[in-house]
């Protein structure tokens, strides 16, 4: 019976530590995800930057996971290097360590804190960031109190007979003790729970240093198989870069764990605390994986697109426009509904390269968007055959006005795709080839218009599956801001003119045209909310004021 309650309560705090990381990932992401993700996509212009992107973007969400999945769907659209991926998932792997380190330094009983926190921020504020923050804290304080609960579970195992047999097994084959680490890291889908465990066995002193160096090497081992699993039915592009980390993660322990016999006793030598030996060791593998592995990252790509070619052709064609789905229309819809999602990701890669573009000085970042938007003709074009297939007879009018919805939607993105094709890459053309330079404050207001149109975009696609009429709300009224955006940007940039400020005369017609450009995006992006408003009666016939 009392193992049966040790077993229980081990098992309770792990599973309260996932929790946690779940709610600190959830809730940054619905605080800080478009600025995590556009930071992830336009912090990878040298090596150095992508490493420090790649760790601070693990520190912000607790899973190199999340981060590896990111990095793996940009290099998919092209925004990443394969390279450069592969050096920011050696930031990812050190921000889980980080990570592992910074929560074993003693800091559990701030965890009342954090959380009552964390429920402040939740319930005191009706901001999505404010409230995502607020889950962030609880999560964190949640954390914290499972590390408490990890170590009350763990002491009474200082005396238990079987488990001392059974360390005893391991210890003398470190080998299998590693893959029974991996295997929980890939079932919890957490290298930093695995960790957490160790150390909580640790601090009971029935783990020897050997065993211990084993069990963190398999945490690291098992923790990079998740995104190789959640990428195998992706891109070429995207696997290489997940299974390229595994390949790193696997070849570090093959280095590390005959090294194990010979470093026991340099461990012990350490003037370290034995009980935070896990995530010291933790921390110390991937930083030196990530210091041996950044050299050769470069080959690692070469290799990994040799062993895993691109297709024969690459698929332009509808992935989810099933024929026979047409008399069912609610599965229909859903296919339809994939694949202008699918549209508005080869837009949103539209914009990122434009961009990039625009940012770098770099003409080779948009040399594929005339490809993209013949992709974008091509599908919206498809999707509307598509849907007018359905016919009148059977279809429910909400199905009926789902449709038109989809159908209004698809054929918004492809105007965007007109405008960033036509419009802002020939403007970008035209600043690049002929060495044209904004003013620093033209080029910030420029800069700022490119990435706030770029989060519209992706804000829109969750509207779009979600119909979540605060989003909404927000987008159009983040609309009315761009508006006003573009009317104080270019009057500022009339003022400079009259200033006689040289770089505005010389780039006078690219900023203004490129301002108008990125506001009628930005219209057509909201055109997805009015739908949504006009369902909740949240919508107005007219903008003029009454009695005007």
């Amino acid at each position: 019976m009392q193992s049966t309650i040790v077993m229980v309560n081990l098992f309770g705090a792990v599973a309260l530590l996932l929790f946690g990381l779940s709610l600190v990932k959830d809730g940054v992401t619905r605080a800080f995800g478009a600025r995590l993700r556009a930071g992830l996509a336009q912090g990878t212009d040298g090596s150095l930057r992508s490493f420090v992107t790649g760790l601070v973007a693990t520190l912000a969400l607790q899973s190199s996971t999340a981060t590896a999945l990111m990095t793996a769907s940009f290099v998919e659209k092209g925004l990443i290097r394969s390279r450069m991926a592969q050096i920011v998932l050696l930031g990812a792997n050190l921000g889980t360590a980080m990570t592992a380190w910074i929560v074993a330094t003693g800091i559990e009983w701030l965890s009342p804190l954090v959380i009552l926190i964390g429920v402040v921020l939740h319930r005191a504020s009706r901001s999505n960031a404010r409230q995502g923050l607020g889950a962030a804290f609880v999560g964190i304080g949640l954390m914290l109190l499972s590390l408490h609960l990890l170590g009350a579970a763990t002491e009474p195992m200082r005396d238990s007979p079987a488990l001392g047999a059974f360390l005893s097994m391991l210890d003398s084959a470190w080998p299998v003790a590693l893959l029974i680490a991996a295997g929980l890291a890939f079932a919890s889908s957490s290298s930093l729970a695995v960790v957490m465990l160790v150390l909580s066995l640790s601090t009971t002193g029935i783990l020897s240093v050997g065993l211990t160096v084993a069990l963190v090497l398999g945490a690291n081992l098992g923790g990079a198989v998740p995104p190789v699993m959640a990428t195998l039915g992706s891109a070429p592009s995207a696997r290489r870069v997940t299974i390229g980390n595994l390949v790193v993660r696997a070849i570090g322990c093959l280095i590390a764990l005959p090294l194990t016999g010979m470093s026991v006793e340099f461990l012990q030598s350490l003037p370290l605390p034995r009980q935070n030996l896990p995530v010291d060791i933790h921390l110390a593998f991937n930083l030196a994986v990530a210091i041996l592995a950044w050299p050769f990252a470069g080959l690692l790509s070469q290799l990994m697109a040799r062993f895993i070619p691109d297709g024969e052709a690459e698929e332009t064609g509808p992935r989810y426009l099933d024929e026979t789905t047409l008399n069912t229309p609610v599965m229909a819809l859903s296919g339809a509904t994939r694949e202008v999602l699918r549209v508005g990701d080869l837009v949103e890669a539209m914009l990122m390269r434009a961009a990039n573009a625009f940012n770098n000085n770099d003409l080779s970042d948009i040399r594929d968007i005339g490809k993209f938007e013949k992709q974008v003709d091509q599908l919206q074009q498809e999707v509307k055959i598509f849907l007018s297939r359905l016919g009148r007879d059977g279809l429910s009018a909400e199905d009926g006005r789902r449709s038109i919805v989809i159908i209004d939607y698809a054929i918004n993105l492809e105007h965007m795709g007109d405008i960033i094709e036509k419009g802002l890459c020939e403007q970008i053309t035209k600043k690049v080839s002929n060495g044209l330079k904004f003013s620093e404050e033209g080029y910030q207001e420029l800069k700022s218009l490119f990435n706030l149109t770029i989060d519209n975009l992706r804000v829109a696609q969750t509207i779009f599956v979600t119909r979540n009429a605060d989003l909404a709300k927000q987008l159009i009224e983040v609309k009315v801001n761009v508006r006003h955006m573009e009317k104080r940007s270019a009057e500022r940039h009339i003022e400079r003119l009259r200033d006689g400020l040289v770089q505005s005369l010389q780039t006078s017609s690219l900023h203004l045209d490129m301002l108008r450009d990125l506001k009628r995006v930005n219209a057509h992006i909201a055109s997805v909310a009015y739908p949504i408003l006009e369902e909740n009666g949240l919508l107005s016939e007219s903008r003029l004021r009454p009695g005007a």
